[in-house]
């Protein structure tokens, strides 16, 4: 979860579908193009909500999609103590469309793109960003109103204002940090949605007991891609005072700090670590060829290189960091953070190892952990999960701590798909859990056909792909967060 900044986010969710009556034209997206009246005076209508303003409007065939602000409560359970904004985007179809309620848990893009579980139903998709995540951070910032809850009570105050305009189905849905928080909503606010997609969701029940993780390590891939990985993440240590004096060079030329985690040597030991992680959770096994095969004798441009390309020397600055404080805040605080091994690399020459949430985050922002938010969570999803569906990569290290469902879960589903990566979604799932899984998301969204409900190999998403508004790509963020 803490990978180069230049990677930028891009994971899909699915859905799609459309109703029993017009299973016949649902396939045709064209068909459905958004220019119907419900959508002449769509603007007018969001903008008729109290606290609801205009950002922007961009032009998308076949749709409408809006930029907009928000107001919401700094603490909903103080609401006259203050507001602030709280940037969302609208990808609008038609109000006889389900809707699909996505959060990455980090930023919103404002570019247009269609989630996984969004082009499944062919439906309608709001976008939320991250209470505390730029621009949508209360002014001054009270740290302590940035929780699981008064996130999940921003999301209800969203559906509660949009449900009169799009009051079909809805189904929330997001991948790693935003399939944490898709949970957390159905937790809190259970009878908002109708079904919950959550992609490649951690879940640190336990946040010091993490050998689960070693575990994944030990027997991901193949022997010869964790000894070539292991390789060089152990040589980059070796050679950390040449690889320093290259890391303090590459700092200077870019300006770059390290107040905020204390020193070039340890974010120099914070990236080399975060190396194999990096690469499992965003890279597939067959990129193991891009490594170096003899780390010993490689040179250290290639070392720096392979070492930059996966987990990214610019993270652990200042600037680097800057913008994912509310994450570490979380992890530091509710979320739990992972800490693993390195059998493979003498005592030695690591001298701090993975360091906790609190090396990340202003020594001036008081942090307090809070060990039974996600017990209590885990223990909600395996007795009450209902209409949700989790899916993992089975390469991915996030999946190796993972929701699992219980005797009181009803219609609940955790699928994981081969070879796959932090990427991971209902396409890559084998063929009959990618089948049931489709079914049931269109089951869910109101939408599926005569024909999908009484056999789910008939399920396919009823939106065609979309290059532009169809991401494929794994969600790309500093390799040591979800």
């Amino acid at each position: 979860m803490r990978k180069a900044l230049r990677w930028l986010l891009a994971l899909t969710v699915l859905i799609g579908t459309l109703s029993t009556a017009g299973a016949a034209t649902a396939a045709q997206p064209e068909a459905t193009t958004g220019t119907s009246t419900t959508s002449a005076d769509i603007l007018d209508r969001l903008l008729a909500i109290p606290g609801m303003s205009l950002v922007q409007e961009k032009p998308y065939t076949g749709y409408r999609y809006f930029v907009l602000n928000y107001t919401q409560p700094i603490d909903h359970r103080h609401p006259s103590k203050g507001t602030f904004q709280q940037r969302i985007t609208v990808l609008h179809k038609d109000t006889a469309r389900p809707t699909v309620f996505y959060t990455g848990g980090y930023f919103v893009s404002t570019t247009p793109s269609r989630r996984e579980p969004t082009q499944i139903v062919d439906g309608n998709q709001i976008s939320m960003e991250y209470r505390f995540f730029t621009p949508s951070r209360p002014d001054p910032a009270d740290w302590s109103k940035l929780d699981i809850w008064q996130a999940a009570s921003d999301q209800h105050r969203i559906f509660k204002a949009l449900k009169p305009i799009y009051d079909k189905k809805w189904i929330s849905t997001g991948g790693s940090k935003g399939g944490m928080t898709a949970t957390y909503y159905e937790r809190f606010y259970p009878r908002d949605m109708d079904g919950v997609v959550a992609y490649v969701a951690p879940n640190d029940v336990v946040n010091n007991e993490d050998s689960a993780y070693d575990r994944f390590f030990a027997g991901v891939g193949t022997k010869e891609c964790r000894d070539r990985l292991n390789a060089v993440q152990r040589e980059a240590l070796v050679r950390r005072e040449p690889l320093e004096k290259t890391y303090a060079a590459y700092a200077a030329e870019n300006e770059y700090t390290f107040n905020t985690i204390g020193s070039l040597d340890k974010a120099y030991e914070a990236v080399v670590l975060d190396y194999v992680w990096g690469f499992w959770q965003y890279s597939l096994l067959a990129d193991c060829d891009t490594i170096p095969a003899d780390a010993a004798n490689a040179t250290d441009e290639e070392i720096w290189t392979s070492i930059d390309t996966i987990s990214g020397f610019s993270f652990y600055t200042d600037q680097g960091l800057e913008p994912y404080t509310p994450y570490y805040y979380q992890a530091g605080t509710q979320l739990g953070a992972p800490t693993i091994g390195f059998p493979h690399i003498e005592k030695s020459l690591i001298r701090y190892g993975y360091q906790p949430p609190r090396n990340f985050v202003p020594r001036d922002i008081p942090m307090k952990f809070q060990p039974s938010a996600m017990r209590d969570v885990d223990s909600w999803v395996k007795n009450n999960a209902n209409h949700m569906l989790y899916v993992y990569g089975q390469n991915d290290p996030w999946g190796a701590e993972r929701f699992r469902l219980g005797k009181g879960a009803h219609d609940s589903y955790v699928f994981t798909a081969p070879g796959l990566n932090h990427g991971a979604n209902v396409a890559g799932l084998v063929a009959d859990e990618k089948a049931l899984a489709t079914a049931r998301i269109l089951q869910w969204a109101g939408v599926a056909s005569a024909a999908v409900q009484s056999d789910p190999a008939a399920a396919k998403p009823l939106a065609k792909f979309d290059v532009k508004l169809d991401q494929r790509d794994v969600e790309r963020e500093p390799a040591l967060r979800p």
